[in-house]
């Protein structure tokens, strides 16, 4: 069953079947990996009930965050066995004065919770970059807007975006839209994915799944990954276990964050 099946009506199944919604694209030869946003803000800094966590960080998705934590690193630990590409995104520090922070000002905003060791916008540990990834930092919701994302996918002639992230809803969502914007194949991995709504998130995944994206498992996702040569991107990007000064994607890193 899928996650969105409690949440659409028999009347909306028959009008997609009959459109013909939802037809499968597949997964490319070249695929990268999408981090979306999976930062302490989002999940909290330790696993807790969302009401819990959310009394806290006021953004957190809670257990269900911390569910597709364990999801994202399996992920992370098949794709960096082929030496993928791995990308991650993370909001900006704001200024004091908020400038940047565009229509994010209308949002209800709240002080920055104070736990010692944790910073909102760090990717949290469990599934940290390495040497070898890059890291974007945003101000609004897809990963393409106003980064190097875009012109590194094409660098790379990536075919297949794996995405997974937070929030389902936002911007996994945006995200998702200006890759197919650009022409970009995109698989979202359902247990890689969340939200603070239940309901948004279920929806969200069958809307992209309908036209923009392939929603897929990780099962699926992995034994896709376990198909594909050891370095697909050899002599773009390095290896794994090579030194990280060998990464051309390494070196852009620090320009680009």
């Amino acid at each position: 069953m899928a996650v969105w099946d409690p949440f659409i009506t028999e009347r909306d199944r028959a009008v997609y079947a009959t459109s013909g919604y939802g037809a499968t694209r597949g997964f490319g030869s070249r695929p990268a990996v999408l981090v979306i946003d999976v930062n302490y803000d989002f999940v909290g800094h330790e696993p807790a009930p969302i009401l819990e966590s959310a009394a806290l960080w006021r953004n957190s998705c809670g257990e269900e965050g911390w569910e597709g934590v364990a999801a994202i690193k399996t992920l992370l630990d098949a794709a960096r066995a082929h030496s993928l590409p791995i990308f991650y995104t993370t909001g900006e520090e704001p200024r004091p004065d908020g400038l940047g922070r565009g229509l994010w000002r209308t949002s209800r905003a709240g002080e920055k919770p104070h736990v010692p060791g944790f910073v909102g916008t760090d990717i949290v540990r469990e599934i940290a970059p390495q040497e070898r990834d890059v890291l974007f930092r945003k101000s609004k919701p897809s990963a393409f807007f106003g980064t190097g994302l875009l012109a590194l996918l094409m660098e790379l002639e990536v075919d297949t975006l794996l995405v997974v992230g937070t929030t389902t809803s936002g911007c996994v969502r945006a995200s998702v839209l200006d890759a197919f914007n650009h022409n970009i194949n995109v698989a979202v991995v359902e247990e890689g994915c969340f939200d603070r709504g239940q309901a948004s998130h279920a929806i969200n995944l069958f809307d992209m799944n309908a036209k923009y994206a392939d929603v897929v498992s990780l099962d699926t996702t992995l034994d896709y990954v376990a198909t594909l040569p050891d370095e697909v991107f050899a002599g773009q990007i390095a290896p794994a276990e090579s030194p990280a000064a060998e990464s051309p994607v390494a070196e852009l890193a620090g320009a680009l964050t």
